[in-house]
């Protein structure tokens, strides 16, 4: 199944989730195959300022060469800094506005800034939850950082679409994704829907759940994450 046929066509997507859920991989999926739809401009906003590693702006080469346009603000060290231009393009409906938002609390608070421009009905907001995770684990763990998240996001819970995503990255084996949904089933699931569930498309053939499925092609993979010389 693709990715946009599980997504409604709207606006505006919003990326939530606990840092390393996967949320920025998503992202960028979903950029890329709304840039090769052709219907809309999309705009793509790198948020995370939480992190130096595995941010969206990493493949931003490959977004504007997709025909996508890429905002993030360059940083000095690990100073926290916010882009600008958002306000404008989430308020128009004839464009498609992606917003990766960082990991925790902190990073939430950058969308928090955009809060009454997303709680319409042009956007989508998308909490990513991968058991794999260290606060994502167990149900305490995931109403916990959920709810630090959506304090500083200023977003009610009822917007949420959570997705499943149990991979961990180009190691993940069939067995292991098979093992992550039946935890999500077990604690997410139990509470709230899940939307759709992400598979490393390296491993789609090999999957089956009850829930939707969309494969996901790893971009943020660095050379030793592979095993590939440094």
């Amino acid at each position: 199944m693709k990715l946009t046929e599980v997504v409604p066509d709207r606006s505006n997507y919003l990326f939530l989730g606990e840092a390393g859920c996967g949320k920025s991989e998503l992202a960028v999926n979903l950029a890329l195959a709304l840039a090769a739809e052709g219907k809309k401009p999309v705009h793509f906003f790198d948020l995370d300022m939480t992190k130096p590693l595995f941010r969206s702006r990493d493949v931003s080469e490959l977004l504007r060469s997709a025909g996508v346009t890429v905002h993030f603000q360059e940083q000095f060290m690990d100073a926290p800094t916010l882009v600008g231009g958002a306000q404008p393009l989430l308020r128009d409906s004839a464009c498609h506005t992606i917003l990766d938002v960082g990991g925790d609390h902190i990073g939430a608070s950058a969308a928090g800034v955009f809060a009454p421009l997303l709680r319409g009905e042009n956007t989508m907001a998308y909490y990513v939850v991968n058991p794999y995770r260290p606060w994502s684990m167990d149900l305490e763990h995931i109403d916990g950082v959920l709810s630090q998240v959506l304090g500083a996001a200023h977003l009610p819970l009822q917007q949420l679409h959570f997705v499943g995503n149990p991979n961990l990255g180009v190691r993940t084996t069939a067995q292991e994704l098979q093992q992550g949904f039946a935890q999500l089933r077990e604690t997410l699931g139990r509470h709230v829907p899940i939307a759709f569930g992400c598979v490393w498309d390296a491993l789609w053939p090999q999957q089956t759940e009850d829930l939707p499925l969309v494969p996901l092609h790893l971009y943020l993979t660095y050379p030793w994450e592979s095993g590939l010389p440094v």
